[in-house]
């Protein structure tokens, strides 16, 4: 069996560990219902790893598992294929979904819905793996609403806490306004390009827009019908209100949605679709202006957040922003370079995020918590490590990959894109080291429930205990500490990107770096400025006290709310 035919057997895995824990987990399989789900999301990365290097050697990989619609002249195979995007795609989402049911051993120990809960995860890895290996529109489209059902699933996975159930209905029913856009944009691509087959569906617009047989103001409706579709999936304005209430779900949902499966479906089909887009330039100023005011508005309202999974759930909406600015910026590898490395960080601070409350016992208000570096060392170590990372420190990940898009973005001519994604990056710092200083470094006494095990309806397991704070078990540790290490190497040299340039332009509308070394260096320079300076104001506020938050918020009045 050759590599192009084992492409099936990556998602096939967790698919069998979704039907055994689904089928056998409540009788037989119980509380070892972990084990299935991590050898059948085990064997899927082994697996990506495998495709990832046939394809870094040069050989594109295609399978016809068989032909699905066979209608006249219309026919739709069920086809996977790989190429250099899907290949880091299925890299990524597989080692995060592995690191997150590790995590999970740990975090849902003792739950009532332990084999449902695995269940559900491994059916949201099988569904994200066959959306990037889908060869063509219409198995895309089915299984961008399978992750869309995994997700109401599994945010509404206390069912009978009722603000669980409420956002597991809220992100279901936001997203149908999108993906209904979606589908008419795929009707349109089958009314004029007659296939729905990816390559043929490229090559035919692109044929008939430089010969005149379609308008450009076709094409431009097909893109922002596809792109409404990416908005529900990514969560950008408007759609993006239910992203935040995702956290009601268990922690490790939360990691998986935001960092690895859903969000990251809408930045990964507008990457694969760009052969349309650069057929518009009103489709692709379009997605520059939503991502960057997406990014701005994210960020501003992370500010004022107090729940710590709450800050995180709007910094993703704001970095998703900036991906979307480098897809309509034209820099292509540069937002999905942000978004691998943006997996990384941001699972490991979701996942940081529940050991804090592991920790305290409950859900974390950063206002009331304070003194926890001490007490849980590992877990502070790496969310810090995490939101340096996020912040675009130099040398970490997120600097490089961050950096790219600004450059793009410095280099596109929309000086006003640039100077919003320049405020989003400071306002990025500001909030996560809000988080970091009041957290663990400020004088307060966190306030800890003394439960052994929280009550499931409460939300979130808690294991203050009986003495009081503690570390996490090391089964939640260990992934938080490849996730860091993962957080600081991976954007280090031009592997992944260069690699990514094989199917993506870099830059199809100027981006990048191609405006000379003076851009960059004030790119760089502008950017730790804002890096520095956020960090440096959140330990002015919040660390040593001299501006006090709560006169800000009032004089900021109706702004602040």
């Amino acid at each position: 069996m050759t590599t192009g035919q084992m492409l099936w057997l990556i998602p096939a895995f967790p698919l069998a560990a979704f039907l055994l824990n689904g089928l056998l987990g409540r009788r037989l399989i119980r509380t070892s219902a972990h084990w299935v789900a991590l050898a059948g999301v085990g064997a899927s990365v082994l697996l990506a790893y495998r495709v990832f290097f046939t394809v870094l050697g040069g050989e594109d990989l295609a399978e016809t598992v068989y032909t699905w619609i066979s209608v006249g002249g219309f026919i739709v195979p069920l086809r996977l294929t790989a190429d250099s995007l899907t290949a880091v795609m299925l890299v990524m989402v597989t080692s995060v979904s592995f690191l997150v049911h590790w995590y999970s051993v740990g975090y849902m120990r003792g739950d009532g819905g332990y084999h449902r809960f695995f269940a559900y995860l491994s059916l949201f890895t099988f569904s994200m793996l066959m959306l990037v290996l889908a060869g063509n529109f219409l198995l895309l489209f089915v299984f961008w609403e399978a992750v869309g059902l995994c997700s109401y699933l599994l945010i509404g996975f206390w069912y009978h806490k009722k603000s669980a159930a409420d956002a597991g209905k809220k992100a279901f029913l936001v997203n149908r306004v999108g993906d209904f856009g979606f589908v008419l944009g795929i009707f349109l691509i089958i009314v004029n390009a007659g296939s729905v087959e990816f390559p043929v569906v490229f090559e035919w617009f692109e044929s008939a827009v430089h010969s005149g047989a379609v308008g450009s103001g076709t094409v431009t409706l097909i893109c922002l019908l596809l792109f409404l579709g990416a908005t529900g999936k990514s969560a950008q304005l408007p759609l993006h209100v239910w992203l935040p209430d995702a956290m009601e779900g268990p922690t490790p949902v939360s990691a998986l949605i935001h960092a690895a499966t859903m969000v990251t479906a809408g930045v990964y089909m507008v990457a694969r679709c760009h052969t349309l887009f650069e057929l518009s330039p009103t489709a692709m100023l379009t997605v520059a202006v939503v991502g960057t005011l997406t990014a701005l508005m994210a960020a501003a309202i992370a500010v004022t957040q107090k729940d710590l999974k709450r800050i995180m759930a709007y910094s993703t909406v704001s970095q998703l922003g900036y991906m979307f600015l480098g897809l309509g910026v034209g820099a292509y590898v540069a937002a999905i370079f942000h978004l691998f490395t943006h997996a990384f960080f941001k699972s490991l601070l979701f996942l940081g995020s529940g050991s804090v409350m592991h920790a305290v016992g409950g859900d974390v208000d950063i206002t009331k918590q304070g003194k926890l570096f001490g007490k849980i060392r590992w877990t502070a170590v790496t969310f810090i490590i995490g939101s340096l990372a996020l912040s675009g420190f130099p040398f970490l990940a997120g600097f490089y990959s961050k950096e790219a898009i600004l450059g793009a973005a410095y280099a596109s001519g929309h000086t006003w894109l640039f100077a919003g994604a320049m405020l989003a990056a400071g306002g990025t710092a500001f909030y996560v080291f809000r988080a970091v200083f009041s957290v663990f470094f400020s004088q307060r006494e966190a306030d800890v429930i003394s439960a052994d095990h929280q009550d499931e309806s409460q939300g979130d397991h808690g294991h203050g205990g009986h003495g009081g704070v503690h570390e996490s078990p090391w089964s939640m540790l260990l992934p938080l500490i490849i996730l860091a290490a993962l957080s600081v190497a991976a954007g280090w040299g031009h592997g992944v990107t260069d690699f990514l340039g094989r199917v993506l332009p870099e830059a199809g509308h100027g981006g990048g770096h191609g405006e000379g070394h003076g851009g960059v260096n004030i790119v760089l320079v502008l950017s730790l400025i804002m890096s520095l300076g956020g960090i440096g104001l959140a330990w002015v506020v919040y660390q040593k006290g001299w501006i006090d938050p709560e006169k800000m918020a009032r004089r900021l009045g109706p702004l602040y709310r």
